[in-house]
């Protein structure tokens, strides 16, 4: 990367994409869309959403006209509710197993969070303006929630469990719903046990009408290695009988679209990449196949509303608060977060402003200015996951000093290791009170196959130093993801960073 200039750097990521994306089977997506389900729309326009966890905004929307090439539109939720819950970092909580569906004029997305209950949103353009969350139902362990319109008018609700909370799974429970959709109107009925037929650990249920039929579509034996299974009956209630439809390098759960079904499948460090599968029915049961030939996978690109353009594949690590920062009219912005007293790693750090990792190959490069007043004050780039490894710029005296800081097992309370790399001239200026102490510093990753990261940083803009490889890991539930940060010591005041 060394006297890179932009075009120059545009024409390598796009070889190292192309290189990346060759040959891989069914693939359509490299990236973490975790739990996705999708739903036809008008005009032949194809929606999707997936598992936003605990990160703002949530519930990203997805656009495709072919269900292999998607572009990020849209988020339906702003902050996690119940709001005051998600305020600190609450990793792997929130927003679990959406589905997407479109009944009469009007799109509706369900989710469980499996310490709170079941929500909904909805709206009548999925670019647009999503309604506020509604608890259609206040549970503890219902997870992975699926509605179905039928025929004569009345709604149903389908759902796994969480053994987790509730001590229980590998269950499927439907219930009946008001024809709104808004409550419930009756007790869940078991439809399936999977642990009877071997199909342990079945969960995130789809639910389907066709041809007379009702079908759940759910994998089981869990996410690494699971297989699909589908439900059928000619009653809403039951009885359902099961088949396997698909069993093959543990493809997970998905939904299906007309003769496709886009599901995932567990990468580690890059989360669950999205596939679709070429989908055949025989003797009255959705058979799944890997499509050949092979899906190329393309990244997903931003394609909503241009004054997010530069933003709009970034999120906050918890429910976004004004003092986290705020969008400029050349990106972000985002302030110091006073850590506690008794800091040990970042993993409680909510104001982290990250985006996914975007292919098996990629590169990318963040133009930063570091502004502290105080020493102790630290921003720079992170690349975070259970283990994360991130370039400190922190204000020491008239300089600032930058640090290499890796820490293994973050979720575990594993304890920061650092070195310093660098020191870095501060320019001074008067800001009032204090004096301000400010520095640019450019910060380029590199990923490799394997999520080896190669971290290199610039004092110029123009000329990088290469740092030790970084073996990038995943976070809970979500794959790894790199951003900037800002903290500050307990009672210090706080700095921050521009990108």
């Amino acid at each position: 990367m060394k006297n890179m200039d932009g075009s120059m750097k545009k024409v390598l990521l796009f070889i190292m994409l192309c290189a990346s994306f060759c040959g891989i089977k069914a693939q359509v997506v490299y990236s973490d869309y975790s739990d996705p389900d999708v739903c036809e729309g008008d005009d032949g326009d194809y929606w999707m959403t997936a598992s936003s966890f605990q990160c703002t905004p949530g519930l990203p929307i997805l656009h495709s006209r072919d269900l292999v090439h998607w572009e990020l539109v849209n988020y339906a939720l702003d902050f996690v509710p119940p709001v005051e819950r998600y305020a600190d970092v609450q990793h792997g909580c929130g927003v679990w197993a959406p589905s997407i569906r479109k009944h009469g004029d009007t799109y509706y997305i369900y989710w469980g969070d499996p310490d709170c209950g079941v929500y909904m949103v909805k709206a009548t353009d999925p670019r647009g303006k999503w309604s506020e969350p509604l608890l259609v139902m206040e549970a503890k362990g219902v997870i992975d929630t699926c509605p179905l319109w039928d025929d004569d008018g009345k709604a149903y609700m389908v759902n796994g469990w969480a053994n987790s909370r509730c001590g229980f799974n590998s269950v499927i429970t439907v219930r009946e719903m008001s024809a709104d959709g808004t409550r419930m109107v009756g007790q869940p009925v078991m439809v399936y046990d999977g642990q009877i037929e071997g199909n342990h650990t079945i969960e995130g249920p789809k639910f389907y009408k066709h041809d007379g039929y009702y079908y759940i579509l759910a994998p089981a034996g869990g996410v690494e290695k699971g297989w699909q299974v589908a439900l059928r009956s000619k009653y809403v209630l039951g009885g359902y009988e099961s088949k396997c439809v698909f069993d093959h390098e543990g493809i997970h759960q998905g939904g299906l679209i007309g003769d496709k079904f886009v599901c995932f499948q567990e990468r580690g460090a890059y989360g669950r990449i999205l596939h679709t599968l070429d989908v055949e029915w025989k003797d009255g049961w959705p058979m799944m196949k890997v499509h050949k030939p092979a899906y190329k996978a393309t990244p997903v690109v931003w394609g909503g509303d241009e004054a997010r353009a530069k933003t709009g594949l970034y999120h906050w690590h918890a429910n976004y608060r004004d003092v986290f920062g705020f969008l400029t009219d050349e990106g972000v912005r985002v302030y110091g977060h006073n850590v506690s007293e008794g800091f040990v790693n970042m993993w409680e750090v909510p104001n982290l402003y990250m985006k996914k990792f975007d292919g098996e190959v990629f590169c990318d490069t963040l133009h930063t200015t570091i502004t502290a007043n105080a020493d102790g004050q630290q921003s720079g780039f992170i690349i975070m996951g259970r283990d994360y490894c991130r370039l400190a710029v922190e204000k020491d005296g008239e300089e600032f000093v930058m640090k290499r800081i890796v820490c293994k097992d973050a979720d575990k309370g594993g304890v920061e290791e650092a070195e310093v790399v660098a020191h870095v001239k501060a320019k001074k200026y008067n800001a009032g009170a204090m004096d301000n102490y400010e520095c640019k510093v450019s910060f380029a990753l590199r990923c490799d196959k394997g999520a080896l990261c190669h971290l290199s940083y610039s004092l110029d803009g123009k000329t990088f130093a290469e740092l030790p490889t970084f073996q990038a890991r995943e976070g809970k539930w979500i794959g790894a993801k790199y951003g900037v940060f800002s903290i500050a010591p307990q009672g210090k005041p706080r700095g921050w960073i521009e990108f």
